[in-house]
């Protein structure tokens, strides 16, 4: 059996002391390809430059609907060097993570659509899909992928547990990615979303070192736990996880064209 983290945060500063442990643990937990998302110019760079010097890792590049900059002109500078990042590297497989969050970011909402919609045409432009990042914001960020067209599709990171949503979101093409949150003791309509999904459209992922699963609430999340949300899933829709942790595998390497 193999897994595939497919969003994970290994640039993160939570991993500074130990990251080289980090990633020998996951090399050692059946987990053999993972993807470092970038959520800021900065995380990006750091993204790409841990892809580079891992097979089994990749990269994703964007800003985040939480780090985009406070003007319009700033961030015109910040997306020309992502797309500057994303010649460089083959190891980027998509822009993201990108989106709209309206808990966080309450305030900048224009300035949010704006750089979602300039991502998706630098992803249409790059011919890569998107990861998608939304939180309480999930009737514009509908409207936006209705609207605009995105070529590759792409994944909705961390999908939260919204009927509709997981609906639309499936009609127009997009993977769910499921992470910790399935497993959450209050989730109480996880089983039923997860069933809303066809297993070749969906993925696993950790959020680490955010988000972990049950039974480790609290504590700092690394990719090999993704093996928690590939058996809650498992169980959920009452298969084995050797059959979630291949199809969810497959899935990823065909949404991200990974070979």
């Amino acid at each position: 059996m193999e897994l595939f983290d497919s969003h994970c945060h290994l640039d993160d500063e939570q991993f500074n002391e130990d990251r080289e442990e980090v990633i020998k643990q996951i090399q050692s937990n059946k987990i053999t390809k993972i993807i470092s998302a970038g959520y800021s110019l900065e995380s990006s760079i750091k993204a790409v430059q841990l892809a580079e010097q891992y097979d089994f890792i990749y990269a994703t590049c964007g800003i985040s609907p939480n780090d985009i900059p406070q003007a319009e002109q700033e961030l015109w500078i910040m997306l020309d060097k992502i797309k500057q990042l994303t010649t460089q590297s083959k190891k980027i497989v998509a822009i993201g993570e990108i989106g709209l969050d309206y808990h966080w970011n309450q305030e900048n909402k224009e300035l949010q659509k704006i750089a979602f919609k300039k991502q998706i045409e630098l992803a249409n432009e790059l011919n890569l899909p998107i990861v998608i990042h939304t939180r309480e914001a999930i009737m514009d960020t509908l409207e936006i992928l209705k609207e605009q067209k995105v070529i590759k599709k792409g994944v909705f990171h961390c999908c939260p547990l919204n009927r509709e949503l997981v609906k639309e979101a499936l009609k127009l093409g997009f993977y769910i990615s499921f992470a910790g949150p399935v497993t959450f003791k209050n989730s109480k309509n996880a089983d039923e979303i997860i069933n809303m999904v066809p297993n070749e459209k969906m993925l696993i992922e950790t959020d680490s070192p955010y988000l972990s699963p049950e039974p480790l609430r609290g504590r700092r999340n690394v990719p090999s736990n993704v093996k928690y949300i590939a058996q809650k899933i498992a169980d959920a829709k009452q298969i084995e996880i050797e059959e979630v942790a291949n199809t969810t595998y497959k899935n990823a390497e065909k949404i991200f064209e990974i070979k």
